[in-house]
């Protein structure tokens, strides 16, 4: 078994004292429901990858950025372990090529599916962690996104208002503005809905929209005009 996934281990850096760890991490739950024998899958190594990863890559961008708050942190962090990431360094590493899957996922395209490896990533990360413990988790995910760390924390900020406004109160009030649906007006097919948002300062904003997220959009958008020009050197929501 080992052989057989000398190629990975090379890849990832990593020599499985249990190369058990491994297999079972690129078991998809689809091949071991067709076992006769009872099989494990990789799910609940998924499960642990997921938290090793999320520990090991805020702890880095902790580190790497000492002046960042909370909200940037959060927004990169995201971005570098959102489903698209993870499966794009699973198919860097070739896991794709290692996968057993079941009869209709394969006919199916799993092996491609950016869900199942992204999936397949975490479990692989906690089958590092399972058989060498978290230091040994954290050289490989460090290993992983050795290029793909940002340079700077002020990432270019989205255009969503409500994440815009999150992360200039978090700025200033180190508190998150909240929402409330006030009331809907109209008849069912034209309903308008009607938006209360709050400020941690206890500053209302009132907005109506077509949805309640265009409605809570609208509010945002107000309340962040008025917080760039009160606190114009705080406000900035590029950080």
């Amino acid at each position: 078994m080992e052989e057989e996934f000398l190629r990975l281990q090379q890849g990832i850096h990593y020599r499985f004292s249990q190369v058990k760890h491994l297999a079972t991490a690129l078991t998809h739950s689809s091949w071991a429901n067709e076992q006769a024998e009872p099989c494990d899958d990789n799910e609940r190594l998924e499960f642990l990858g997921d938290a090793v990863l999320e520990l090991s890559v805020t702890e880095e961008l902790f580190k790497r950025f000492p002046e960042a708050h909370e909200g940037q942190l959060t927004k990169i962090r995201s971005k570098l372990v959102k489903e698209k990431s993870l499966s794009n360094v699973a198919l860097e590493l070739g896991l794709n090529d290692f996968l057993k899957l079941g009869r209709g996922e394969e006919s199916q395209g799993g092996r491609m599916r950016s869900s199942l490896l992204a999936d397949t990533m975490e479990a692989v990360i906690g089958a590092v962690f399972l058989d060498g413990g978290y230091p040994e988790a954290c050289k490989l995910i460090l290993n992983l996104f050795e290029d793909k760390w940002p340079e700077t924390f002020k990432i270019e900020t989205s255009k969503d208002f409500k994440s815009q406004l999150q992360e200039v109160t978090q700025e200033i009030f180190k508190e998150r503005p909240t929402y409330v649906l006030s009331g809907t007006a109209g008849p069912e097919h034209e309903k308008v809905f009607q938006v209360i948002l709050n400020l941690p300062t206890g500053k209302t904003f009132e907005a109506e929209g077509t949805s309640l997220k265009k409605a809570e959009q609208t509010a945002a958008a107000t309340a962040i005009v008025y917080l760039n020009s009160k606190y114009p050197e705080k406000s900035d929501p590029k950080g």
